[in-house]
């Protein structure tokens, strides 16, 4: 008999299982929001990146529904060729505005622009120091561009700079990458001590602001305003999906930066472009978060106020260190975190558990929303409690 060539697929599902790594689909069905019907139940969500609430903003609609009335549902093409609409371009210099920057170029997804970015500004004879914790984007655009790789410690400087002392004259140019806001944990890169090395070295760098852009910062600029460092020299990456409601990705950076990748990025250059309703919504946003600023004010109240209680009613619950909306605690094993989302859930709160080989250690991770009321907050911390979680 022939053997399968498929068979290790159903092999590896099990292995999957085993590990309790196995993934599936939550199904929402209403729009997003601070509490949400899932399953056909209505929960309370601390599981979204909407950290501003816009995603179900009247105001994102109504841009999403007038452009797609006017432009269509659809880009139909490359950007450089059918798939450009002055919206676009007005999105661009929009994010060119909020960030500081002399321009930016819109991408499909933040994924998208991380692969792009990283594959198209360096290459085999390049080398490349990636933050051990980075995003998937970050990692993989690494490997596409067909540098050398080197990991350092999560935000370990010393050791950065130790392999930069030991690698980098060997290689024709440098790219330092990684996350403002670390997604899994919620802590921030040392961006000012990371500017610093990489001008003593004479390195490029990328960081990806998808957690800080619309949260971080004075105006909501992301943690490159938060940390004083606007106006200087490096590459900035970001997503329109999370704090701003819509879908997409960009980056931001001096002008011939951005033209060269308009013309050198091949996941901009070969991918349709963002929808006309996509776009607009992400535009519309922009404008919310520039001329509201109490709805950034009114999401770290929550968060400072969320932090406080658990401080105050679980003080024997250890959070991840963190400077964001994103609030995590580890737990011993996958089945142990599996087990404490499932009792959140049927007390109320969507938190779901976040597992290997996503994160190094299972954790639940507490994503808190603008648009969250002082009952959610006290309701999440009383299931902690009285599930006897900790």
């Amino acid at each position: 008999m022939t053997p399968d060539p498929y068979a290790w697929i159903e092999e590896s599902l099990a292995t999957i299982h085993r590990a309790d790594w196995y993934r599936t689909v939550q199904t929402l069905s209403d729009r997003p929001g601070a509490t949400v019907v899932l399953a056909g139940r209505e929960v309370i969500n601390f599981a979204s990146n909407d950290y501003l609430g816009l995603a179900g903003d009247e105001r994102l609609i109504a841009a999403a529904t007038a452009a797609t009335r006017e432009l269509g549902t659809g880009s139909t093409g490359s950007r450089l060729l059918s798939g450009h609409r002055q919206l676009h371009r007005d999105l661009e210099k929009a994010i060119a505005s909020l960030k500081q920057t002399e321009d930016a170029i819109v991408f499909s997804s933040g994924y998208l622009a991380n692969l792009g970015a990283i594959a198209s500004v360096v290459g085999k004879r390049d080398l490349i120091l990636s933050d051990q914790y980075n995003h998937s984007s970050l990692k993989n655009g690494a490997i596409l561009s067909g540098a050398t790789i080197t990991e350092y410690p999560h935000c370990d400087v010393v050791a950065l700079k130790t392999q930069l002392s030991q690698q980098r004259q060997n290689y024709r140019r440098c790219l330092i990458i990684t996350d403002s806001v670390f997604s899994m944990d919620g802590d921030l890169c040392p961006l000012p001590t990371l500017l610093a090395i990489a001008e003593e070295f004479n390195c490029m760098l990328l960081v990806d602001e998808a957690h800080a852009t619309g949260v971080m910062g004075q105006t909501g600029a992301g943690c490159v305003e938060f940390f004083g460092c606007t106006g200087k020299q490096l590459i900035q990456i970001g997503t329109l999906s999370k704090a701003l409601g819509s879908l997409g990705g960009y980056v931001a950076g001096n002008a011939h930066l951005i033209d060269f990748l308009r013309n050198r990025a091949p996941t901009w250059i070969y991918t349709t472009g963002l929808s006309p309703a996509d776009t607009a919504a992400a535009l519309a946003a922009i404008q919310i978060v520039q001329q509201e600023p109490q709805r950034r004010m009114q999401l770290w109240h929550n968060v400072e106020y969320l932090k406080n209680f658990m401080q105050q009613q679980l003080p024997q619950l250890k959070l991840l260190p963190t400077e964001s909306p994103i609030l995590c605690f580890q737990l011993p094993s996958p089945s142990d975190a599996l087990q404490v989302g499932k009792q959140l859930k049927d007390a109320g709160i969507f938190a779901p558990a976040i597992r290997p080989p996503t994160v190094p250690t299972s954790r639940i991770r507490i994503s808190v929303m603008a648009t969250h009321q002082t009952k959610h907050i006290e309701a999440l911390v009383a299931a902690l409690k009285n599930q006897n979680l900790v």
